[in-house]
């Protein structure tokens, strides 16, 4: 297959989207003073649903977030309550699909956690969690909930591994080690069937996640991939990463031979990570740089020239990070067909930015606005896990989203335990990354020293008391008596 370098020079060709534009809300429509996290890991550190805005923050010792109704607009508290049970920085949160109240985090503590947010918001702060997940021996950098199916959560850590939770037993059920470095990025297509990584070993994957089979592998050297996203179900996938001359570049793939891309192209000289977001419904492509303020768009097709430019949103301020509402929550009304939450980290504010397609009409434009996955699930965790695939349950935006979900999460009840092999407790041999945590590990080994101290002391005590009651009973007469006349009756 030969590799088609793209042009910028524009073709016309008729789209309906080829005149979307991205409108910034006004300031009152903008959350602002929150103390956005300064970590440096490469994701998002938001995560968006029809109710909540949850954003990592800044936080001294541990690791915390923010949940915001997504209605509560302007500045923000500085003494608003926060999730806040991690003891390392928080990496990565994600909204349950299914369940509006429903978020996971995980953390350089090397734990996922489960967490309820209670309908009206938070009031206090959040320390204890639903459900503690410990399996991963070093901090966990990425989760992904499953797309169509309920209760099944993927973690992929530094120990190079993926796990998959099944939430309802709170356990994990299967571990994916196929991946020689730390995984960068994961994505499924449409139905959940097949997960796509990238990783730091410079390879593409393809993975079959319920046997952790690598269906497809790539290793271009002209292109260095960072981030993948499967687009739909039209079986192609999207890369972002670097070409041999460290240009910022995307390619399109074929997801059943990843042997040489379809198409590559080199966007620009810059040195940010490129975020990929697919609009299956739209069949639209966002390029977002970390660190710069564009969002350059793109028409996906089938045929040549397969990625068709559209557009660029331009804005000065620079991004951390980008949330997306999902579809049930835009504005159809404004005929809204996707819409950013922008983290710029200077300003400590968070800005929407709405995709829209410019109509005349008020009617209910059916056209941009075809049949959607839901907020109902497919499968339940055992089926999928049985080996079942189905497509997610569709919604229509029609009479605006507002059917109650019926789904209520149930924690299972178990006890907290660490990982241990041979009496040695993995997860306490994690090494700590920063001053504060090397603190709280000198402290509770300190409390932990003293605790054994004084179950000693309590254990030489009773075997001294112990020592006395056999004295007792051997000195005791009627031992003695017993002795002198088992003697006498045998002489």
């Amino acid at each position: 297959m030969t590799v088609t370098k793209m042009s910028w020079r524009p073709t016309y060709r008729s789209s309906k989207f080829r005149n979307v534009y991205g409108k910034v809300a006004n300031r009152e429509h903008c959350f602002e003073g929150i103390p956005i996290t300064k970590n440096v890991h490469d994701n998002h550190f938001c995560a968006v649903n029809a109710k909540f805005l949850a954003i990592v923050t800044e936080s001294a010792g541990g690791g915390s977030f923010v949940v915001i109704p997504v209605t509560q607009f302007g500045r923000i508290d500085p003494h608003y309550p926060k999730v806040c049970g991690h003891q390392g920085n928080v990496l990565d949160i994600k909204w349950n699909p299914f369940h509006d109240n429903i978020i996971a985090s995980c953390s350089e503590d090397s734990s996922v956690r489960i967490w309820e947010i209670p309908d009206s918001g938070l009031t206090r702060s959040l320390t204890e969690s639903v459900l503690e997940l410990y399996g991963h021996s070093r901090r966990v950098g990425l989760i992904e909930w499953h797309p169509t199916t309920s209760g099944i959560l993927f973690s992929a850590g530094y120990d190079y591994k993926i796990l998959i939770w099944n939430l309802e037993i709170g356990e994990p059920v299967k571990m994916i080690d196929c991946h020689s470095d730390v995984i960068l990025c994961m994505s499924f297509n449409t139905e959940g069937s097949l997960l796509a990584t990238s990783c730091k070993d410079k390879k593409l994957r393809v993975i079959e996640p319920r046997s952790g089979r690598v269906l497809q592998e790539a290793n271009f050297k002209n292109h260095k991939v960072n981030r993948v996203v499967f687009l739909g179900n039209i079986k192609r996938l999207l890369t972002t990463g670097v070409s041999r001359w460290n240009t910022r570049q995307i390619a399109l793939w074929d997801q059943e031979d990843l042997s040489m891309p379809i198409i590559e192209e080199e966007i620009d000289g810059l040195s940010g990570l490129l975020f990929p977001f697919y609009d299956a419904d739209t069949h639209m492509l966002y390029l977002a740089g970390k660190g710069d303020g564009n969002i350059r768009y793109y028409e996906v097709t089938l045929e040549k020239p397969y990625l068709q430019y559209l557009m660029e949103f331009r804005s000065p301020a620079p991004q951390k990070g980008l949330g997306v509402m999902p579809k049930h929550g835009l504005d159809v009304g404004a005929c809204e067909v996707f819409r950013f939450y922008k983290l710029v980290t200077l300003k400590g504010l968070i800005e929407p930015i709405s995709m829209i397609v410019p109509r005349r009409s008020e009617t209910y434009q059916e056209d941009i606005y075809p049949m959607t996955p839901g907020t109902e699930p497919a499968l339940s965790a055992d089926e999928w896990l049985s080996g079942i695939n189905r497509g997610p349950v569709l919604m229509s935006l029609k009479e605006g989203y507002n059917r109650p979900n019926k789904l209520v999460f149930k924690a299972p009840v178990k006890e907290k335990k660490g990982g241990v092999v041979n009496g040695i407790d993995l997860l306490e041999n994690v090494p700590p990354r920063t001053e504060n945590e090397l603190l709280r590990m000198f402290f509770r080994q300190q409390e932990e020293l003293r605790r054994l101290k004084d179950e000693l002391t309590q254990k030489d005590i009773k075997i001294r008391q112990l020592e006395l009651e056999l004295n007792n009973i051997r000195n005791s007469p009627n031992i003695n008596n017993n002795n002198n006349n088992s003697n006498g009756s045998s002489i």
